[in-house]
């Protein structure tokens, strides 16, 4: 009897043990299921996702190597107008004389020059590089042309908006190029429109009548002197000494876009 006893709770407790094991199972089982379901709200397939984007089209700093400083931004640095669309003079239109203030107050024309035989009007300013990198090539320019009847003539076309572009650094910038030409701030931007000037340097070669004889860049190498091959300004100066013709009477001119006012 006693066996008999013995044998029925273990019996018994097996049984509770196996119902125990079961309930757990399964609340596991719904436990899981439910943090499936979960976690498939939180983190949907890839084509439903939201929150940041793949690295391909992660906003932020450029790839490792990248130009984070470099000009201009947005394209390349080589004008992408025609002159038609562009407008402004063409080849051998007669440019209409301005009055401008030069970086030490005076008031400057084409006018000021006395038996000018030519004029290197070339817009260009403070900050942009490709701009830098042709102050000394545009002191050089004026110290050899300027005594044949070849001044350059500077004009900054871009907004002062920015203060880097405004008429005191445009003072201070001269001064510590030691710049022999006339540097002019276009107030109201309203000459380098009619120039049709888009880029920063844009050269426009007039001669004596100021009829536009050259349109573009000055030389073939922007980045460096020392390795131009074709001087393109220097070549129409010739042409216009020669009596003939530039050839190539236009380029494109490369550099940073001109800044307009926002106002």
């Amino acid at each position: 009897m006693k066996r008999i006893s013995v044998l029925i709770a273990t019996l018994t407790l097996s049984l509770a043990v196996l119902v125990s094991c079961k309930d757990s199972a399964q609340k596991n089982s719904e436990v899981s299921a439910e943090n499936h379901q979960s976690d498939h709200k939180d983190h949907p397939h890839d084509g439903d996702r939201k929150g940041p984007p793949h690295d391909g089209d992660r906003p932020g700093p450029p790839p490792h190597g990248g130009d984070t400083k470099g000009p201009p931004k947005g394209g390349s640095p080589e004008q992408t107008r025609s002159l038609e669309e562009i407008g402004g003079y063409k080849i051998g239109e007669r440019a209409t004389d301005f009055n401008l203030k030069n970086v030490d107050g005076s008031m400057v024309s084409l006018a000021s020059y006395d038996n000018a035989k030519g004029y290197i009007v070339t817009f260009t300013c403070n900050e942009c590089p490709f701009a830098k990198m042709y102050e000394d090539r545009l002191i050089a320019l004026h110290n050899e042309y300027a005594p044949k009847g070849y001044p350059v003539i500077a004009i900054n076309p871009n907004s002062p908006e920015n203060e880097k572009e405004g008429y005191a650094a445009m003072q201070a910038r001269a001064k510590e190029k030691g710049f022999p030409f006339a540097y002019l701030v276009d107030e109201g931007q309203k000459i380098y429109p009619q120039y049709g000037a888009v880029r920063t340097p844009h050269v426009f070669l007039l001669d004596a009548e100021r009829k536009v004889q050259y349109i573009g860049t000055i030389d073939d190498n922007a980045k460096s002197a020392e390795d131009v091959k074709v001087k393109f300004l220097e070549n129409a100066i010739a042409a216009l000494e020669n009596g003939t013709k530039p050839s190539p009477e236009i380029t494109k001119a490369i550099g940073c876009p001109i800044k307009a006012s926002r106002s």
